[in-house]
């Protein structure tokens, strides 16, 4: 199935419907289990590191329905955030809960027309892995166009030569389950738009949640295991990036 159709049909039939306030996508992708909750909420508000701290516009790259509370911490301090998601239930659920302060695009990021050198900061979360991998370099490069000078774009993507793909290497193993389409390049990749924007990388989290829910036992010594690894990540940054599963791309452009 084609990539974009793959995802469009994914999250408008069913990854944005909700059943008790939490949706398909969260009990399919997300640790929801109390023992991970705050390393969970702590990963996700790393992001505001990297968030100029005022600003007008504010992008944000397939947004979703802004499903959890920290992720509208992103925008406090901006005026607009203008949310872009081929998903009419996600752009529904952000009306609700931007309201005025939102803009909203319904449709391929690829089609919409935005002014170049506008945006004060940019997010995208988990997106740019879903593109076709031919189409991930230009996706890149039109955050670079719409963005000003000195602007950050802040990307959360996957390490391909995460410990646990590795493995999974060694070991031929193959998850035959029906899933949304997913490549993710290296960290040698993004050199590339280095003549574009000044690039680090930092980590997000290390694992995804299904392995999450297998190695952290849902109890006291998971959430004991997870405040550990959390501090691990903050002191040895460079170790997580390198051979852990999630990691931040910030790109400030020149």
């Amino acid at each position: 199935m084609n990539s974009i159709m793959n995802i469009y049909k994914f999250y408008n039939t069913y990854g944005w419907k909700e059943k008790n306030n939490i949706s398909k996508d969260a009990e399919l992708f997300e640790d929801l289990r109390k023992n991970s909750e705050n390393y969970v909420s702590n990963c996700r508000k790393r992001i505001l590191k990297y968030i100029p701290n005022k600003g007008q516009h504010i992008l944000d790259f397939a947004s979703g329905p802004l499903q959890y509370k920290e992720y509208l911490e992103y925008s406090k301090n901006y005026k607009f955030r203008h949310c872009v998601d081929f998903s009419k239930r996600a752009i529904g659920s952000a009306k609700k809960k931007l309201k005025k302060k939102g803009k909203y695009y319904c449709g391929n990021f690829f089609s919409i027309k935005f002014k170049k050198d506008f945006f004060d900061c940019i997010l995208s979360m988990h997106t740019i892995y879903h593109i076709k991998k031919e189409k991930q370099k230009n996706a890149i490069l039109k955050l670079l166009k719409i963005a000003k000078k000195g602007t950050p774009i802040i990307i959360v993507y996957s390490n391909p030569d995460a410990i646990i793909s590795k493995i999974k290497k060694i070991f031929k193993y193959r998850n035959n389950k029906k899933k949304l389409y997913f490549f993710n390049h290296s960290n040698d990749w993004w050199l590339q738009f280095e003549k574009f924007a000044k690039i680090k990388f930092y980590p997000w989290r290390s694992f995804s949640s299904r392995h999450q829910k297998i190695i952290f036992p849902n109890n006291l010594l998971g959430k004991i295991m997870f405040s550990i690894l959390f501090f691990l990540e903050e002191t040895f940054k460079d170790f997580f990036v390198n051979n852990f599963q999630y990691q931040i791309i910030v790109l400030k452009k020149k």
